[in-house]
């Protein structure tokens, strides 16, 4: 699995397992796989995290990474540096 890759399983009574690769003693999520587990979309994840920063609760320059991502646009894959968050942001967006 890759550091960008997160896997949701559900079972069919609709527990819930996801797995993440770990990364400097961390969980890192972008913004996007935030959304994806939480089942919100994803400016509901960015107005979380803005609050999250906004009120002092978690400071920002130490709860986040920008990690070089490989996406598919079109028929070009494109290097792209996208903001992921660390496990302390991911509880506090899911309270």
């Amino acid at each position: 699995m890759e550091n960008t890759e997160i896997k949701i399983y559900r079972t069919p009574e609709g527990n819930t397992s996801v797995e993440v690769k770990l990364e400097k003693d961390t969980v890192w999520l972008s913004q996007k796989q935030m959304a994806e587990l939480f089942e919100k979309d994803s400016d509901t994840i960015g107005l979380h995290l803005k609050n999250i920063y906004k009120s002092g609760e978690l400071d920002e320059i130490s709860t986040t990474e920008k990690y070089s991502v490989v996406r598919q646009e079109g028929n070009r894959k494109v290097n792209r540096q996208i903001k992921h968050y660390s496990l302390d942001t991911i509880i506090s967006v899911g309270y």
